[in-house]
């Protein structure tokens, strides 16, 4: 999966709202096929909530600017 930019994550919590209203609804129509689709979808989803808000609280590292050097 792709990473996220922060700004994002509340998106992700309209798709898993989302989600779990369709959860409910496959549950009431007893679509188990469908009900486990979207557990496996939320729980994709969760973890990438967690690693990006993991990824936000890393600080950035400063690699510097390259030097050209003349060889010969």
């Amino acid at each position: 999966m792709l990473a996220l930019h922060p700004k994002m994550l509340p998106r992700l919590d309209e798709i898993e709202e989302d989600l779990l209203a369709r959860r409910t609804r496959a549950e009431y129509e007893a679509w188990l096929g469908e009900v486990e689709g979207i557990d496996l979808t939320l729980t994709f989803l969760r973890q990438k909530r967690e690693e990006t808000k993991r990824l936000a609280r890393v600080a950035p590292v400063d690699l510097g600017l390259p030097t050209i050097t003349a060889y010969g």
